[in-house]
């Protein structure tokens, strides 16, 4: 019986590297506030498909738009403010 063996080292030596940094979890909650409003925009949007859009419907669809767009500028504003911290 012939021994099969790796002939190159594995890609993944260390599944501790496989974990997210802290870094990388700091940076998912400060990006937390968009996920959720970008969630309760696509909520509304499913729930306008299968029907007419009425005057509630589009008062909810406007509100979770704004919502999402006052998210973005707040994240945008935020990475502004973190690359202007960075080169000083």
């Amino acid at each position: 019986m012939k021994l099969i063996a790796a002939v190159q080292t594995a890609v993944t030596d260390d599944l501790a590297d496989l974990e997210p940094s802290w870094y990388d979890l700091h940076a998912i909650e400060l990006e937390r506030p968009l996920i959720d409003a970008e969630v309760d925009l696509l909520d509304v949007q499913i729930s306008l498909l299968d029907r007419p859009v009425s005057e509630l419907g589009q008062r909810r669809l406007r509100r979770a738009t704004n919502k999402v767009l006052a998210e973005r500028r707040k994240a945008s504003n935020r990475g502004a403010a973190v690359r202007a911290g960075d080169a000083a």
